[in-house]
């Protein structure tokens, strides 16, 4: 036989209006009418009677009520019949005898304990999806780790390329990568020389390199060249990302 009393997710004692229905021999949609219907305060609505769902055997919701012994006991308050007395002495027997159960030392320390064993198996629920995610971390980061140590050699490299490899490397040339990244406010031209502006002279871009050459009449001569580094070269790729192919429509 059906519970005509049982206890709630909030640790009530409740029945509900299709226990009663099915009980007092009424229709569902006839209760839920009645309760809709009864002239209690607002106050004493929110606290014996709380609205939720049960699922059909075709598997759709429907709306029912959970119902406090207070509230159980305002709705049959008017029902009335040739064994409607004796149900309504059935179900307040029933909370009472639940009641009585909150008092006994040995019903107090059981609940106590399969409180206790709910919450733990919750919190070891939780430590072993932190765990898992902790072992998702580790996995990730050990998959990085050889592109990131990479990287990192890479952009701590001190070899530096020239700005024609960069410039082939973005479709266009030398010259006119120069002029872009003067028009941009990159670098300026001192003396034959391209040189950073001052905000990003201290960004470790570029490296000075001595040149040394033989001019038209055949004298040692010696020219600073400006390279970068591979920081410099990201750095260069990272402006350009939606750099055309055409060298003539980048031009300054």
């Amino acid at each position: 036989m059906e519970a005509l009393v049982f206890q709630s997710e909030k640790g009530q004692d409740v029945t509900t209006t299709r226990i009663v229905a099915k009980v007092f021999g009424k229709s569902h949609d006839n209760v839920l009418r009645d309760i809709q219907n009864l002239e209690c305060s607002p106050e004493f609505s929110l606290l014996n009677f709380e609205e939720s769902k049960y699922i059909n055997d075709r598997g759709r919701e429907y709306p029912m009520y959970l119902m406090s012994k207070d509230g159980f006991s305002f709705l049959v308050m008017g029902y009335t019949g040739g064994k409607a007395a004796e149900f309504k002495e059935k179900f307040i027997n029933e909370f009472n005898k639940r009641e009585a159960l909150l008092k006994n030392d040995d019903f107090i320390l059981s609940r106590a304990l399969t409180i206790l064993n709910e919450r733990t198996k919750l919190l070891e629920a939780e430590v072993s999806k932190k765990e898992q995610q902790l072992e998702l971390a580790e996995n990730t980061i050990k998959q990085q780790a050889p592109k990131v140590a990479y990287c990192m050699e890479v952009l701590e490299s001190h070899s530096d390329i020239t700005t024609t490899v960069i410039a082939k490397e973005l479709g266009t040339c030398a010259k006119v990568l120069n002029l872009k990244l003067k028009a941009m406010g990159i670098h300026y031209n001192q003396n034959g020389t391209w040189v950073l502006k001052a905000k990003y002279q201290d960004k470790g871009y570029t490296l000075s390199r001595t040149h040394t050459y033989t001019d038209s009449l055949g004298q040692k001569r010696t020219s600073i060249l400006t390279t970068w580094t591979e920081k410099g070269r990201m750095f260069i790729h990272d402006l350009f990302k939606n750099f055309p192919s055409s060298p003539s429509k980048i031009a300054a």
